[in-house]
């Protein structure tokens, strides 16, 4: 016996809001009728990762989070100019070896990483 991800959920204070921004970077759609409370965006055709959920929750973030996201890009600039134009905030910029990655936060202050690809 085993167990499978349905999807990954997010504890944040407007659920509307940060799907709406979630789905605008991974090119997705919001499910219909989100809400303060709750919120999902699912899948795309051409998509590939979890359907992510949004919940809120009353307490605010005050830790780096236990899990993140990590996206690539093979136009690592255009989309770090993106992230940032969404509203996204940049955290820091890492290289270590061949590999370079840029580390930022959400609306919510949730890290996620850029990886250039």
């Amino acid at each position: 016996m085993s167990s499978s991800v349905i999807g990954l959920s997010i504890d944040c204070a407007d659920a509307a809001e940060l799907a709406q921004f979630w789905a605008d970077v991974l090119g997705r759609q919001v499910r219909a009728q989100p809400t303060a409370e709750f919120a999902a965006i699912d899948v795309g055709e051409a998509t590939q990762g979890p359907p992510l959920a949004f919940h809120q929750v009353p307490e605010a973030k005050t830790v780096k989070n236990r899990l993140h996201l990590d996206l690539i890009s093979s136009d690592f600039a255009a989309e770090t100019e993106r992230l940032l134009s969404l509203g996204a905030s940049r955290v820091a910029d890492v290289h270590r070896g061949d590999t370079r990655w840029t580390t930022f936060r959400d609306p919510e202050g949730n890290e996620f990483d850029l990886v250039a690809g």
